[in-house]
């Protein structure tokens, strides 16, 4: 059996899940540190690099996965942890106002966990859905997962965002208790029972295999170890703005804590809609290919950068949200386009390692997305002390990650093959 849509939509729960606790992490309390605590931006920028680098990991998860003949354990014990994560990082940030080094040592383990947790939930979920989902589906699975991550991370960041205001430490502990516990609640009743139901268990192996030998047997895969090296580069440029939009707002547009959380819910709002008219134009209406609509996000994506940096330096606030949501569609359209790729790709080569490619994929992106959000972070504290402005330092940044979208789309063209149909399209069963 293969999934049916109401599956799909059960595990694109799950995925909804995991956003809504790491957007807390990534959004909410980096704009604490930075603006309410007067950190440097390059301390919440190590914490996440820090989660994304343990997710180096995700492919020991995926070979778990693949090898243990059961998903939904690490699905939810993946959850778990997730959840425990987010949670003791809200501590370690009400700690950090009064005992600075009891809350740093609470949010590196919080931050270690959430990577763990992430790379352990998300490899095992998504190398269930491309193990179970028909060919002709995986294209529109992909999208209305990915959509469904994004409402989830959309509607946290506003939700969050309103209830914020006013700001007290007990008020956000009480927020993120609530969003954590219901994250494992929810993905435990969406994924209960799927794997079984459909048959996707994966046999486990007749003699016990190394990692290392399983990861040798996909590197060798010259379509998985050119891909993986495009998600690298293309993850960089994505993740570049996600450390200092907020704090950008605050500084020099004045935004308060809630405003600017609000301002990120937009962004993702962005996405969303990015992403569900890629969804309807290339699978419904069979427009164009996965490399067409990859290029077209990169390159829009670095022309809102770099409004958003002229936003700056010309103080207009009114035009912020509009171009921050025009920033998130276009790199809703590239990550859409790339996540189709990843979900036909999965299932070529060698038979039984979806999860390790899936892991594979997610590792790349982890690395790249701590690499390139610790980067953008670091940059702005230097441009920062160089600069005569906040503005001046800050649009700097987004100039430089535009560049670099622009050239992740002159990779496109390469290594994502337009005519051929393993997964170069997002029409269902090619």
């Amino acid at each position: 059996m293969t999934l049916s849509w109401l599956q799909i939509f059960r595990m694109g729960l799950v995925q909804m899940c995991l956003g809504a606790v790491v957007v807390l992490t990534t959004s909410t309390l980096n704009r604490l540190m930075v603006v309410e605590l007067a950190l440097p931006a390059v301390l919440p920028g190590l914490l996440v690099a820090l989660h994304y680098g343990i997710q180096i990991t995700r492919p020991n998860w995926g070979f778990l996965s693949d090898t243990s003949g059961h998903r939904t354990r690490w699905i939810i014990g993946g959850m778990a942890v997730l959840a425990a994560g987010g949670y003791l990082a809200a501590l370690g940030v009400v700690a950090m106002e009064t005992r600075f080094a009891a809350g740093l040592g609470l949010s590196i383990i919080a931050y270690a966990l959430i990577g763990l947790g992430v790379g352990a939930s998300g490899t095992s979920l998504l190398a269930l859905l491309a193990t179970a989902c028909a060919a002709r589906r995986r294209a529109a699975a992909a999208t209305i997962t990915w959509l469904m991550m994004i409402g989830g991370i959309a509607v946290t960041a506003t939700t969050v965002g309103s209830f914020l205001d006013p700001y007290s430490s007990a008020l956000l502990l009480r927020i993120v208790g609530v969003v954590t516990v219901g994250a494992v609640l929810l993905t435990t009743v969406a994924i209960w029972g799927i794997e079984a139901r459909v048959g996707a268990q994966p046999a486990r192996a007749d003699r016990p295999m190394r990692f290392r030998d399983g990861m040798a047997e996909i590197w060798a895969e010259p379509e998985a170890r050119n891909f993986t090296i495009f998600v690298f580069l293309s993850m960089t440029a994505y993740f570049m703005q996600e450390l200092i939009l907020e704090p950008y707002a605050g500084l020099v547009f004045a935004f308060t804590p809630g405003q600017s959380t609000q301002l990120s819910g937009a962004q993702n709002g962005g996405v969303f809609l990015g992403m569900l008219t890629v969804g309807i134009a290339a699978t419904g209406l069979r427009l164009g290919s996965i490399r067409h609509w990859v290029v077209a996000g990169c390159l829009g994506s670095a022309s809102a950068l770099a409004a958003i940096a002229l936003l700056g330096a010309s103080g207009a606030a009114m035009a912020l949200v509009p171009t921050v949501v025009t920033l998130g569609f276009f790199n809703g359209m590239f990550a859409v386009a790339a996540i189709g790729a990843m979900m036909a790709l999965a299932g070529q080569g060698r038979e039984a390692r979806e999860g390790t490619r899936m892991g594979l994929w997610g590792a790349a992106q982890a690395i790249a997305a701590g690499f390139g959000g610790l980067a953008g972070a670091a940059a702005v504290d230097v441009m920062r002390a160089l600069a005569n402005t906040d503005a001046t330092a800050f649009g700097a940044v987004f100039f430089f990650e535009a560049g670099l979208f622009v050239l992740s789309a002159l990779l496109a063209l390469k290594v994502i093959d337009h005519g051929r149909g393993r997964g170069a399209t997002l029409v269902p069963g090619e």
